[in-house]
Order: structure tokens, then sequence, then C-alpha cells
């Protein structure tokens, strides 16, 4: 139950004379009606308030659920006051109350600014102290906008014309017990349904407050049932608290679970290590063999020694059969882009266009956030994309820089911009396993203390700070078993969002 069902409930039974027990000692509703018409009739002599027209008695069809014998069904008009007017010397200073100023929720809670009663007696709303002020429009309605006006700048006020005002009578009522009905899902979800206007400003029906039928208690028993909703506010407040903390830590879960077994996974705790895989050692020895190759062939270029990796950049242990790594130790080599003028829609059919930032920033390739080059002479085949390019955002913003995807598909002529670099690894290298590492927190924090740029929505990793990102190597077939192993872990966290 949701701390916002378990309040409605709780209203529910308070107005169901189910919160607290009857005592017969304390009369009944009628009596108090009786006596309730009585001081109104009064006041229409005495010419302090006007005559209401007759309203229709209750059918048995408007009566939603029983209540206990002692209670009585009236209307709100039947027994208070609606919409008062205040007649105050021009030169008083009293509150003044827009919408904003009230609060919504379950509480009854207001502030005010003082104002001399000639500015604002007119066009405003009038209330004084002990009024109720309840929204009429929406949201406001829905979410509760409703409030005893206390403690008002010489007791009185006005304010925002979207309130309606029930003003108690001698109170014989109690103030409390009617908010906090006024409150109920029942008085809510009924005015939402009367509801008239345009949508974004509708009201509840001018008629709705009147007519709307309340089931009267005998004045002690309001003030207990008051009594004991104010008695599970606190509990209600800590189970608030309570099932916050649980959706904060259910919304985070998936993220959390998804960072740890990425942790996991390149601390070598995910899957076992086996003697026949070899060791990282090994690989990595081969790959520096196929990389001078390469280099007197003239196929890659020869670039300078990376620093060694020290013992106090080894973050964390990892199994003997691994080894840490520079990124630029088992890269041949990257591509970068270039800044062609564009127009800021997706190429179609022939025409060519460069990737965004954003092809490469959650986590798939996605070749519709691209720009179409002006004209298709723009073209370089070095730049073209293809299938299984790992691609890399060098510039985004903090929290996206370093962004990283292998391309699965590809049906649009694009290429590279000048913000995203493409990575080519050796062929001993299982580029699935490098993807998952650079997303772990580990490369992620790297990223960030190396990153370039004064601006949190701009910054920069250079090929030189890519190179010397450091990762840990487990051996080729342990890569594989890695990946398959998050493959079939990592879609269960995202069911779980």
């Amino acid at each position: 139950m949701t701390p916002q069902e378990l309040k409605n409930s709780i209203l529910q039974l308070a107005i169901q004379g189910k919160l607290v027990e009857q005592r017969p000692e304390e009369d009944t509703a009628e009596k108090l009606f009786a006596q309730i018409r009585e001081e109104k009739q009064q006041l229409i002599k005495e010419g302090k308030i006007k005559k209401e027209k007759p309203l229709p008695e209750i059918t048995e069809d408007e009566k939603p659920f029983d209540i206990p014998e002692s209670w009585m069904w009236v209307r709100v008009q039947e027994i208070t006051c609606l919409n008062p007017k205040n007649d105050l010397p021009d030169e008083l200073e009293v509150s003044f109350i827009p919408m904003a100023l009230i609060d919504d929720g379950y509480r009854s809670s207001h502030s005010f600014a003082i104002k001399s009663w000639g500015g604002i007696k007119k066009g405003f709303t009038h209330f004084a102290d002990g009024d109720i002020g309840i929204a009429k429009i929406t949201p406001c309605f829905q979410n509760r906008k409703s409030v005893i006006f206390r403690d008002l700048k010489n007791g009185y006020g006005a304010g925002t014309t979207e309130l309606s005002i029930v003003r108690v009578v001698n109170d014989l009522l109690s103030r409390d017990f009617l908010l906090w009905f006024f409150k109920s899902a029942y008085f809510i979800e009924n005015g939402v349904k009367s509801f008239t206007g345009t949508a974004g400003q509708q009201r509840i029906h001018k008629d709705y407050l009147a007519m709307c039928v309340l089931p009267l208690p005998p004045f002690a028993e309001q003030k207990r049932i008051v009594a004991k909703i104010e008695e599970l506010l606190p509990y209600i407040d800590r189970y608030e608290q309570a099932w916050s903390k649980l959706e904060q830590f259910n919304s985070r879960f998936p993220e959390d679970m998804k960072k740890s077994l990425l942790q996991y996974a390149i601390q070598g705790k995910l899957v076992e290590q086996r003697p026949e895989d070899g060791t990282a050692e090994e690989l990595f020895a081969k790959i520096q063999e196929e990389k001078h190759r390469l280099i007197k062939t003239g196929k890659i270029k020869k670039e300078k020694p990376l620093p060694e990796i020290t013992e106090d950049e080894k973050p964390f242990e990892i199994p003997e059969s691994w080894m840490w790594v520079k990124l630029g130790s088992i890269l041949h080599y990257i591509d970068t882009g270039k800044s062609f003028k564009c127009d800021e829609v997706q190429p179609t059919g022939n025409k060519c266009g460069i990737i965004k930032v954003s092809a490469v920033t959650w986590g798939k390739f996605n070749e519709n956030e691209s720009k179409t080059c002006y004209s298709s002479d723009s073209w370089v085949d070095e730049y073209a994309i293809h299938e299984n390019d790992f691609l890399i955002c060098r510039a985004n913003t903090a929290a996206l820089v370093g962004g990283c995807v292998i391309v699965d598909k590809i049906s649009k002529r694009l290429m590279l911009s000048d913000k995203v670099l493409r990575l080519h690894f050796s062929k001993m290298i299982y580029p699935f396993y490098v993807l998952w590492a650079l997303r772990t927190p580990l490369v992620r924090n790297q990223f960030s203390s190396v990153a370039t740029g004064t601006s949190e929505s701009m910054k920069n990793i250079s090929q030189e700070i890519l190179k010397n990102i450091i990762i840990p190597l487990p051996p080729l077939a342990e890569q594989k078993r890695i990946v398959e192993q998050l493959e079939q872990l990592l879609p269960l966290c995202e069911r779980l969002k």
C-alpha cells in the first residue's frame, strides 16, 4: 500500500464512522443538525447571512456507503455558510493569499502577504480566520490545496478567485473534521466527476460543494476522529519516509546491479578462470608481436612508447592470469572524423551524412542520429562507417563523454564526425569485452578525472588520454565468456526498471 493509499484508507474509515467507536452519551447528528439550522435561521433574521434556496432532499441513491445510526447524511450548504463576504474599512491591513501560498497535500498550511483591504476587496475571494478554503480548479483541486485559514492579519483576508470558502456557523462543527472530509478521496473523486470547462481550465461544478453529501457525526465524535487522525499522522509520516527510501532503492537497484555486474566482470569474479585459456601476459606478448609486424610492413605507424603502469595506478586485485594494460597497447590505430557543413536532418536515399555524438551515446548505435551533408561530393571513403566499427565519443557532456558502441547494422551512407573516433583493435582482442570495460565505473572515473574543458556541458578526451586509459585484460577465451555472461545478466537488470 502506497502512502497515498494509506492516507485515503484512513480518511475513508474516518468518514464512514469506522475509525473511532460511537458513544451513546454524545447524542446524535440529528440534534446537532437541528441546532445548526436554528443558528442559521437566527443569523438570517439578524441580516448577517443571506437566506439560501432550499436544497433537494438526499435520496437513497446519493448515499454512497452505510454510516452509524447516530450519524446523518447532510448537504455541505445545509450546515455551513459558503463564500461569505467581508465588510471592512479600506485602510485595514489584511492577509493576501494567492494560490501559490497555499500548500497542497494532507496538511493545512499557508502563508500570506499583507495588503490594505481597499486594494483587494474587489476581484478576489473573501475569507476570515477559521474559514476553510478549497481550490476548485485542476490540478490544485486534485492536489488537495485546501486549508483552514489561521492567524490572518487582523483576522481577515482575500485571495485567489479559484477558492471556494466554507464558514462554520458559531463553532458548531469541527473545522478540522470538515477539512479532512474535503481531503478525502470520496470528496475529491466526486468533485473530479463534476468538472466543467476546457482541458487545463477545468473546475468543480458551481453547485458541487453546496450539493455535496457529507456524513455528519455528533460534534464530540468529530473531535475524537480528528484526534485519532492526528495521533496516526506521525506513523503515516514514518511510513512515507520508509516508502520513499524503498522507492529510491528500487529505482537505483537496476543501475546499481548493472554497475556491480560490470565491476565483478573486470575483477575476474563473474566467470571462473581456466588454466587452458593461457594467460593475459602470453596474449599481450602476441599482440605486441603482431603490432611490430604491422609496423614493419607499413600497415600501421610506430608510436612513442606508453608510460609503464605503476602499482599505485592499479585500483584493485585481479586474477593471476590477467594483467593491467593501457588501451593504446592493444590498439592498432585510431581514425578521426571531420566536420562537414550539414543540414540538421538525417540523410535519406543516396544522400550522405555524418553521425551526431548522440548516435553513440546511449549504449547502442543509432544511425538516425545523423545530419545530411549539403553535397554528396562531401563523401570520403576513409570516413565511412561500417558494421562492427568500434566508435567512441571524444566530446560530450561530462556524464556522457567516452560513450562507446559497436555498430551492429547500418543502412545509411554515414561518415565519422570530428567528435567521434573509431578504434581499431588487435584481432586477438574481443572488442565487446573492451566495450563493456569502457562502460565500467573504473573507466568512467578515469574519463572524469582527465577530460579537458572548462564547461560541464562540453568535455573532451584526446587520443593521448584514450591510449593511456587503464583496463584489466583477461585471456581471450575468458573475455568471450565474460561478455556472454554479461549479455545474459544485463537484460535482467533492464527488466527491473
